[in-house]
């Protein structure tokens, strides 16, 4: 079918059958590479009070994705999470008092991690 054609045909396919290069399911590694993913628990009082919902937040390094943070929990607290979600806080200006005056905070990454009803995390 053309960009500007007034051809509204479109031509059938055969289903697609999944390449021999297809991701098999993910593996938790035994090395120990999850080990730096859960860099420390996010200790606010919003995120305090997620936990009595079952979201527990997590400070992640900027290269951590969903997976790899999925298996982290897993693989540290044996515990499944039922959703993972990621934010991205930017950095920002701040106020020095000193004769600098400004300066800048670090752009940071957080986890929020969603457990089954009854599932919990001991950060102890």
């Amino acid at each position: 079918m053309a960009l500007f054609s007034k051809d509204t045909k479109k031509k059938a396919t055969a289903p697609k059958k999944p390449s021999a290069s297809a991701k098999p399911a993910v593996k938790i590694p035994e090395d120990g590479r999850l080990e730096g993913i859960l860099a420390r628990p996010w200790l606010s009082e919003k995120a305090l009070i997620g936990t009595e919902n079952g979201v527990y937040v997590f400070e992640v390094p900027i290269r951590a994705t969903k997976t790899t943070v999925s298996q982290a929990v897993q693989m540290i607290y044996k515990v499944t999470p039922r959703q993972v979600r990621m934010v991205n806080l930017p950095a920002k200006k701040v106020n020095l008092r000193t004769r600098r005056g400004v300066g800048t905070r670090a752009r940071r990454h957080k986890a929020y991690v969603y457990l089954k009803k009854g599932e919990t995390i001991q950060f102890a």
